[in-house]
């Protein structure tokens, strides 16, 4: 460990081949995994889970206790996965009672000056631009990509596979495997680049197409899209997860297929 002119609290776990460069604070009851450096000028403070080979660079907060004001200073945790990259002055605050930790999964990237809040649950090999913000309870599933300058309401689900544009307002719930732009935000396509990258057949990909042309663009409202889908085509893991998704959306989906400027 090499920490010259660095805070490191007593109680703190640190695995020996950690670095920590200068001007660092790390707090009590945080635990850190092997492998990972952490710049200069980062505060880590109590209640914080760092994984291995994480990078942590200058600036960043980790585990600051809620912007809420219904946090009464219960014990809560920040849960960063292995192979995590946070970039500069990258804020990362703790959860409350509601559910106890914010989650971070493994292979992340959250570029610079994004915010995580509260209780949000973020799945592995996400990518987080810069400058998004992510209200409290927002959970987002594996391999989506948030555009730079996004604002995530509170209580939000991005299923995995998403690509949301850059500088978009999210306000409801995007179903998985797909790109949403627009405001308000709008379904604008599958996001079939980015599942040919992680290995779906051209089959598969067409699959998705058909069951988001039927739930967005065939004129079927959600219920009787769902009913559709269900009737008509086969099970499989893609069908249901969607399915699974939209029964489950709390603040309901974002808005099907549209055309045309500022629609």
């Amino acid at each position: 460990m090499n920490q010259p002119l660095a805070y490191i609290h007593p109680g703190a776990k640190i695995a020996t081949n950690v670095v920590v460069e200068p001007f660092t604070t790390i707090n009590n009851n945080v635990k850190i995994g092997s492998g990972t450096w952490i710049g200069s000028n980062v505060t880590i403070m109590e209640g914080a889970r760092i994984g291995k080979n994480c990078r942590i660079f200058p600036g960043a907060v980790i585990s600051a206790i809620p912007q809420d004001l219904k946090f009464e200073d219960e014990d809560s945790l920040v849960v960063i996965g292995d192979n995590v990259t946070i970039r500069e002055c990258v804020t990362i605050n703790r959860g409350t009672k509601a559910y106890g930790k914010t989650v971070i999964g493994k292979d992340c990237l959250i570029m610079a000056t994004a915010h995580i809040a509260h209780d949000c649950i973020i799945k592995n090999n996400v990518i987080i631009v810069n400058g998004v913000t992510l209200g409290g309870h927002v959970e987002i599933g594996e391999y989506a990509i948030i555009g730079g300058l996004s604002g995530i309401h509170q209580f939000i689900h991005i299923g995995k596979h998403v690509m949301v544009s850059g500088g978009s307002l999210v306000r409801k719930d995007i179903p998985p495997y797909t790109k949403a732009a627009k405001e308000p935000l709008s379904y604008v396509g599958i996001n079939s680049i980015g599942l040919r990258r992680r290995g779906f057949t051209p089959e598969k990909i067409n699959e998705i197409q058909n069951i988001y042309r039927i739930l967005f663009q065939n004129n079927n409202n959600t219920t009787q899209a769902t009913r559709i889908l269900e009737a008509e085509l086969d099970a499989t893991p893609e069908r249901d997860e969607v399915l699974t998704f939209i029964k489950n959306s709390q603040r309901g989906i974002m808005k099907g297929y549209t055309s045309g400027v500022g629609n």
